[in-house]
C-alpha cells in the first residue's frame, strides 16, 4: 500500500470514529452498540476501498454483508464516507421516522445488502447469495463480517459446512475477534479456543491480522484462491479509554463528559489529522 492510500484510509477511519461518537451521543439514555462498532472501524474502512460496490444496481457488484448487525455505527459511517449516506441521514440515527435503525435494514440505494438482527443469519444469507452468483457465472466477491461472539450460533457452522460443500470460493469471511460479547469475555461465556484450527478444519485458508492495522487488513482483503477467512484480532471499543475491553461497551450511553472524553481519546490517537 502506498502512503497516499494509507493516509486516505487513515483519514477515513478517523472521520468515521468521530461521526460515530456524535451518533452514539445523540441517542441519549437509549444508548447504542459502541463496543462492537469501534472494534471493526478499520475493517470497514479497508473493505470499502477493496470491494466493488460503486453501482448497487449492477448484478455484478460485490456484496458486503454485515452479519454482526449491531455494529451499525461503523457500517453507517463507512457508507457515509463512501457517499451512500448523507450527514443529514446520520443525524437521524435510531430516531422514530428515520431509516437508520439500530440494526441495518436492506436498502440498496443506501448501500445496504441485508437486514440484520438475529446473529448468524447474515452468513447463511450470504451462502445463498454466493450460490446464486456462481450459478449465474457472476465474477464477484461476497464479503461477510462476523463477530466472534456471533460464532456461538450453530447456524454459523452449518453455513461453513455449506460453503465447503458447494466450494463457494467467491466468499471472504472476516471475523471481528474482539474477545468480548454481551455477557463478558468469550473465554468465559463460550470458549472458542483456536478459531484458526476450527476454520482450517472446515477447509478454509486462514489469515490472522491486526484488526486495527489498515495496511494489513487491506493486503489480507486482496483476492486469493480457495475458501478464505480473515481473523482480525481487535479490541472491543478500541481507542476509547474507559470502554476498551469492557463488556459494558457492548451497548451503552454516553453522558456529555464521557462523550468529550471519547472524542479526546480518538483525537489524541490520531495526532494532527
Amino acid at each position: 500500500m502506498n502512503k497516499t492510500l494509507l493516509d486516505k484510509l487513515t483519514q477515513r477511519c478517523y472521520a468515521m470514529k468521530l461521526k460515530a461518537l456524535d451518533m452514539a451521543f445523540s441517542t441519549g439514555t437509549e444508548g447504542s452498540h459502541i463496543g462492537g462498532a469501534f472494534s471493526c472501524m478499520e475493517i470497514l474502512a479497508a473493505l470499502y476501498e477493496t470491494a466493488n460496490v460503486e453501482d448497487m444496481s449492477s448484478p455484478g457488484r460485490d456484496r458486503i454483508i454485515l452479519s454482526k448487525g449491531h455494529a451499525v455505527l461503523a457500517y453507517y459511517t463507512a457508507l457515509w464516507q463512501k457517499g451512500f449516506l448523507t450527514e443529514e441521514q446520520l443525524a437521524g440515527f435510531d430516531q422514530n421516522g428515520t431509516g437508520l435503525y439500530g440494526h441495518p435494514h436492506r436498502n440498496l440505494q443506501s448501500g445496504m445488502e441485508f437486514t440484520a438482527g438475529s446473529l448468524g443469519l447474515g452468513l447463511s444469507y450470504a451462502v445463498g447469495v454466493a450460490m446464486a452468483c456462481k450459478k449465474r457465472d457472476i465474477k464477484n466477491r461476497i464479503f461477510v463480517i462476523l463477530g466472534d461472539g456471533e460464532c456461538d450460533e450453530g447456524i454459523v457452522w452449518e453455513s461453513l459446512m455449506s460453503i465447503r460443500n458447494f466450494e463457494l470460493d467467491n466468499m471472504t469471511l472476516i471475523v471481528d475477534r474482539n474477545h468480548y460479547q454481551l455477557d463478558g469475555p468469550t473465554t468465559e461465556v463460550m470458549n472458542l479456543y483456536s478459531m484458526d484450527s476450527k476454520f482450517r478444519a472446515f477447509g478454509f485458508n486462514v489469515t490472522t491480522v491486526n484488526g486495527h492495522g489498515i495496511e494489513a487488513l487491506y493486503d489480507a482483503l486482496q483476492p486469493k484462491e480457495g475458501l478464505n477467512v480473515i481473523i482480525a484480532d481487535t479490541v472491543k471499543a478500541h481507542g476509547i479509554s474507559f470502554l476498551a475491553n469492557n463488556k459494558l461497551a457492548h451497548h451503552t450511553s454516553l453522558t456529555m463528559k464521557k462523550y468529550q472524553q471519547a472524542v479526546n481519546d480518538i483525537k489524541a490517537a490520531y495526532g494532527e489529522l
